[in-house]
C-alpha cells in the first residue's frame, strides 16, 4: 500500500493523524506546505494512495494544491482539512474534485475512518481502472455478452446481413458498430438511420435520395443513406417500424443492390452490408401483416440476440464506473467514485430503459451527488424508491423517440410524495433531455406537466371540467383548450 500523505502547517495536526494511522498500520508521509508536496510529486512521479491536506498553508492553498495534484492525478482522493467551516470553503473543495471536506477540530475516529474509506475507494478505483483500460471495447463481462461477443468475432471476416434483437436502450448499435469495425469493411463507412424517427414521407428520399425538382423543396439532387454507406455498413434501427410500402423497396436493394432515387429514372447501384435492429417480435408483426414475411426473412440471415441489463446485472458496477468518467469528460468536470452501498442498490434496480437509462443515470449524479463520493441517498428517485415503485425518470425512450412520458410521481399505492422528490424527479428528466441534444425540453415538460395536472384534476372532480377548472385556479376556457391541445378527449 502506498502511503498517505499528510500536508499541514501545524506540528501537532501532522503528529496525531501519524500515530493514529499507525496504528492502523497505514503509512505516512507528511509535508508543511503544498511546494514540498508538488516536490515529491516532481520527484518520485507515483502519488500518495490518499492526500490529507489543510486549506490554509505557507505558500499556497490546500485549493490550489487539489487542482494541482489533480490535474496530475485525477483519482487521487484528497480530503481537504480547514478550521474555517464555512459555505464557500466546502463548495470550492468538493468543485475542485475533493474525496471530503474534514472541519477542524475533528473526532480523531472519525477522521481515522474517512480515511479509511479514501484508502479503500482509491484501491477499488485502481482495479476498475485497470479493467478498463485492458478492454476499452468490452460492453460487459457477464455470460450473455461473451456471446454476443463470440458471435461478433464468428462474423469478422463476412458481409452477411445480421438482424440484433434486444430492448431499447440495450446498446443495439453498439454491437451494430462493432459489427462494422471487425468486419473487411471496417474502412468504409458506417452509416446509421432510425427508422421510426423519421416521417413516413421523408423516409423514402432518407434511405434513397431524391432528384432535383421531385417534390417541393428539392432544390438539389440529395444522396441518400445506401449511397453514403456504399463501400461500408448501413445501420437500420427500428426496423420493425419502417411502413410496409418502403419495405418492398428496401427488399429489392437486398436483393440485387440496385435501386432508384425519389423522382430518378436511373438505376443506382450500391455496395452495402445491411444491419438491422429492432426491439420488436417481427415473427409477430409478420403475423399480424404489418411486416412483410419475404423481408423478414431476407434480414433474419444471422440474428443476434443482445441481453437486457437485468440480465447481465454483473456488468452494472463497470458499465456505471466508465460512464461516470465519460460524463465527466463530457461536462468538464472531476470524475465521481460510487461507493459499494451504492452500486449494491443500482445492481438491484430493474433498469427499464436498460444500459441507456445507466448512462442517463450516471449523468445527472455527475451533475446533482452532491459529494466525490456517490452515496445510496445520493440516487435518484427511481433508485431510492426500490424496483416495487420505480418510475422511468432517466428512462431514454421519450429522449430517443418524442413520445410522452410521465413526469416523475410516486405510485398511488405509495402516498403523495414529497416537495423534494417531486422537484428531485423533475430535474432528473429535464437533465436527462438536456444531455440528450433535444432542443425542445421546455415545451416538452411544459406539456407532460400540463396534462399530468389536467388528468389529475378531473380524477379528483370524476371528470367535471368546470370544477376541475376552478380547483387548479384557471379559466374553463383555459381548461377547455388545453385538453383538446393535449389529446385528452376522450
Amino acid at each position: 500500500m502506498k502511503p498517505i500523505w499528510i500536508a499541514d502547517d501545524d506540528q501537532s495536526i501532522r503528529f496525531v493523524l501519524e500515530k493514529a494511522l499507525q496504528r492502523e498500520q497505514m503509512p505516512t508521509r507528511s509535508f508543511t506546505n503544498p511546494r514540498e508536496v508538488l516536490a515529491a510529486l516532481d520527484e518520485e512521479g507515483e502519488g500518495p494512495q490518499v492526500l490529507v491536506s489543510d486549506i490554509r498553508m505557507p505558500g499556497g492553498s490546500g485549493l490550489e494544491l487539489l487542482e494541482k495534484v489533480k490535474a496530475r492525478h485525477p483519482g487521487l482522493p484528497v480530503i481537504i482539512m480547514t478550521a474555517f467551516s464555512d459555505l464557500d470553503s466546502a463548495v470550492s473543495a468538493f468543485q475542485g474534485g475533493a474525496f471530503e471536506y474534514l472541519p477542524k477540530p475533528f473526532d480523531l475516529p472519525k477522521a481515522v475512518e474517512l480515511i479509511r474509506r479514501a484508502v479503500e475507494e482509491s484501491q477499488r478505483e485502481e482495479v476498475a481502472q485497470e479493467t478498463i483500460d485492458e478492454a476499452p471495447e468490452m460492453l460487459g463481462q457477464a455470460p450473455a455478452m461473451q456471446d454476443v461477443f463470440r458471435a461478433i468475432g464468428r462474423l469478422s471476416q463476412s458481409n452477411v446481413t445480421v438482424l440484433i434483437t434486444g430492448e431499447s436502450g440495450s446498446g443495439k448499435e453498439l454491437v451494430a458498430r462493432a459489427l462494422h469495425k471487425h468486419s473487411p469493411r471496417a474502412n468504409g463507412p458506417f452509416v446509421a438511420i432510425n427508422t421510426a424517427a423519421i416521417p413516413k414521407d421523408l423516409l423514402e428520399s432518407e434511405l434513397f435520395g431524391h432528384e432535383r425538382g421531385a417534390f417541393t423543396g428539392a432544390q438539389t439532387m440529395r444522396r441518400g443513406r445506401f449511397e453514403q454507406a456504399d463501400g461500408g455498413t448501413l445501420f437500420l434501427d427500428e426496423i420493425g417500424d419502417m411502413p410496409f410500402d418502403l419495405q418492398t423497396r428496401l427488399l429489392r436493394v437486398l436483393s440485387d443492390g440496385h435501386f432508384y432515387r425519389v423522382g430518378g429514372h436511373s438505376a443506382v447501384k450500391a455496395n452495402v452490408r445491411v444491419i438491422a435492429a429492432t426491439h420488436q417480435d417481427l415473427e409477430q408483426r409478420v403475423k399480424e401483416g404489418v411486416f412483410r414475411e419475404d423481408l423478414f426473412h431476407r434480414l433474419n440471415v444471422i440474428r443476434l440476440r443482445l441481453p437486457a441489463l437485468r440480465e447481465r446485472r454483473e456488468d452494472v458496477p463497470m458499465l456505471t464506473r466508465h460512464f461516470l468518467q465519460q460524463s465527466a469528460r463530457q461536462l468538464g468536470v472531476e470524475p465521481k467514485r460510487i461507493a459499494d452501498a451504492a452500486l449494491e442498490r443500482l445492481g438491484r434496480f430493474g433498469f427499464p430503459g436498460n444500459v441507456r437509462q445507466l448512462e442517463n443515470i450516471c449523468h445527472w449524479l455527475t451533475v446533482m451527488a452532491p459529494a466525490q463520493v456517490i452515496e445510496p441517498k445520493d440516487l435518484p428517485p427511481e433508485i431510492s424508491q426500490g424496483p416495487g415503485e420505480a418510475v422511468a425518470v432517466a428512462a431514454p425512450s421519450a429522449a430517443a423517440t418524442g413520445a410522452p412520458e410521465p413526469v416523475a410521481l410516486a405510485s398511488p399505492a405509495a402516498g403523495m410524495p414529497s416537495s423534494g422528490d417531486w422537484e428531485s424527479g423533475l430535474q432528473a428528466e429535464a437533465m436527462t433531455l438536456l444531455l440528450s441534444g433535444r432542443l425542445d425540453v421546455w415545451d416538452e415538460l411544459t406539456k407532460r406537466f400540463e396534462r399530468k395536472l389536467i388528468l389529475t384534476a378531473l380524477d379528483n372532480t370524476r371528470g367535471r371540467r368546470i370544477e376541475a377548472a376552478h380547483k387548479l385556479g384557471i379559466g374553463r376556457n383555459t381548461i377547455t383548450r388545453k385538453i383538446q391541445e393535449l389529446g385528452l378527449e376522450e
